[in-house]
């Protein structure tokens, strides 16, 4: 164990990081474990404050804002002069049925969710090209695998980051760059307390709304930790030929699994029981 820390290490000497909505949750605890790891990590956020305990350099970047996010890259090179990792990880989910958003709330959400991802990429592929070197990671969810009802809008956006990563890994590839996705199911952070609620309610979506919130809230308490999510990460950062796709914790690989090898039908079927939704007609 101590052999393998040691060359994880060593891969991640003097390399520099990015890692956006660092302040809480996945994102802190991944700073974190890439500064153990001996990255030099640069966290971000709209409203940035220093981490407890660590050394990491907080910035401030709003991903819905082109200029906004190129600073943070121009202030990040012009420290280190050059840019090893980005870890794509701010976003928000909206609560509810798809019916009840308004197209205006959808697309904040996707500025974040999906542009946001877009815009720091674009601000830093100029610099990994020129290094032939550098390692994209996005956070995506099981829920960018799977359905996602009454929180559909937020599972179309992480739909969009798998389709958008795994045709920009084809592109960049033989730049020296390579995109990974990670993939956490349920993860104990404020995320569910920081969803945003549709702003077009409707009465016909009241009673499975808040079945879906007891759900939520239940699987809460036996979800993985953020920790969990951040080796991972750290893994799919350092490995010398990284897969394109990496599960985070042991729910989501059998959520994985079983939509790979369960017939559509069969999945339909025990998921709509195990999410409480009523029996198909």
């Amino acid at each position: 164990m101590a052999a393998l820390k040691e060359s994880v290490v060593n891969q991640a000497s003097k390399k520099t990081a990015i890692v956006t909505g660092a302040t809480s949750g996945i994102g802190l605890a991944t700073a974190k474990v890439l500064q153990a790891a001996g990255y030099r990590v640069f966290g971000t956020s709209r409203n940035p404050a220093p981490a407890a305990g660590s050394d990491i350099q907080m910035l401030t970047c709003d991903v819905t804002e082109d200029d906004s996010v190129a600073t943070m890259v121009e202030t990040v090179f012009g420290e280190t002069g050059r840019i090893d990792l980005l870890v794509n990880n701010a976003g928000f989910g909206i609560s509810g049925a798809a019916e009840e958003s308004s197209v205006e709330q959808a697309k904040a959400m996707f500025d974040v969710n999906l542009f946001g991802v877009v815009r720091t990429i674009r601000a830093v592929l100029p610099i990994m090209r020129s290094q032939n070197d550098g390692r994209i990671i996005n956070i995506s969810s099981v829920l960018g695998l799977i359905p996602a009802p009454y929180m559909a809008l937020y599972g179309a956006s992480k739909h969009a980051v798998e389709g958008y990563s795994e045709s920009l890994d084809h592109e960049i590839r033989g730049q020296g760059i390579r995109v990974v996705l990670i993939e956490p199911a349920y993860t104990r952070t404020s995320f569910d307390q920081n969803l945003v609620r549709s702003d077009r309610p409707l009465d016909i979506y009241e009673i499975e709304r808040a079945g879906r919130d007891r759900f939520l809230r239940e699987m809460m308490t036996t979800a993985d930790t953020p920790e969990v999510v951040a080796k991972v990460i750290l893994m799919a950062a350092t490995a010398a030929s990284p897969n394109l796709r990496y599960t985070a914790g042991s729910k989501a690989r059998q959520v994985s699994l079983l939509r790979r090898f369960v017939p559509a039908k069969g999945f339909d079927k025990s998921y709509r029981k195990q999410i409480g939704l009523p029996a198909a007609s």
